[in-house]
């Protein structure tokens, strides 16, 4: 848990305190995908198709359903490496400007970890630099080959992955198909008035 990156608020996170009354339709569908993943990792991880990925709005429950899962799978010996894209998107810039070992370091922990976790990926007021997808390529380009495991939560849908950067899109997307969500509200769930957003749903009601 502690080479995991995940903070210690994280750490308390679980299927239990995951809210599913009342929710729509494919938060239900990411919320049993999410422990069906987590309870058969060990044949998952076998296969061509063993990630996941939970894309869409923020708020929808994307972020606390992937660390329950890594939560199950630490808990059961498995290793994760959590790299939130914003924030590990600031300290490779930290790394860049220091010295050539700590990106070295970044590098093949990310690469090498059993499980990487990548939370909101491309999140952010700029689009990722030159550097960033050479360097994202390179971690997701090598896990492909190796039939590592991804987890990935996007507030952006594969089409809007792979506009960024077709081959690093491309291969998520054929790692997670077997696990990909799309949350998004049904035309119905729309005219219900449903909310997507958790938080502004509690605030609503």
């Amino acid at each position: 848990m502690a080479s995991s990156h995940i903070s210690p608020e994280f750490q308390k996170i679980s299927f239990g305190s995951f809210r599913v009354e009342g929710r729509p339709a494919c938060v239900l569908r990411a919320y049993e995908s999410a422990q069906f993943y987590s309870h058969n990792f060990d044949v998952l991880r076998l296969r061509r198709q063993n990630s996941m990925a939970l894309l869409g709005p923020s708020g929808a429950g994307k972020t606390h359903l992937l660390v329950a899962v890594s939560n199950a799978l630490l808990s059961q010996g498995i290793g994760v490496h959590y790299f939130p894209w914003v924030e590990g998107s600031g300290d490779l810039r930290d790394a860049v400007k220091g010295h050539g070992d700590s990106v070295t370091r970044l590098l093949g922990a990310l690469k090498n970890s059993d499980v990487l976790y990548v939370d909101d990926l491309y999140k952010g007021r700029k689009e990722p630099t030159e550097f960033q997808l050479e360097f994202l390529f390179d971690v997701v380009n090598f896990r492909y080959l190796n039939q590592l495991p991804i987890l990935v939560s996007s507030e952006r849908d594969i089409e809007g992955l792979c506009e960024v950067d077709e081959a690093i899109g491309s291969r998520i997307y054929e790692m997670c198909s077997h696990f990909l969500i799309n949350m998004r509200l049904t035309d119905g769930e729309q005219t219900e008035g449903m909310n997507l957003n958790y938080r502004l749903g509690q605030r609503e009601a």
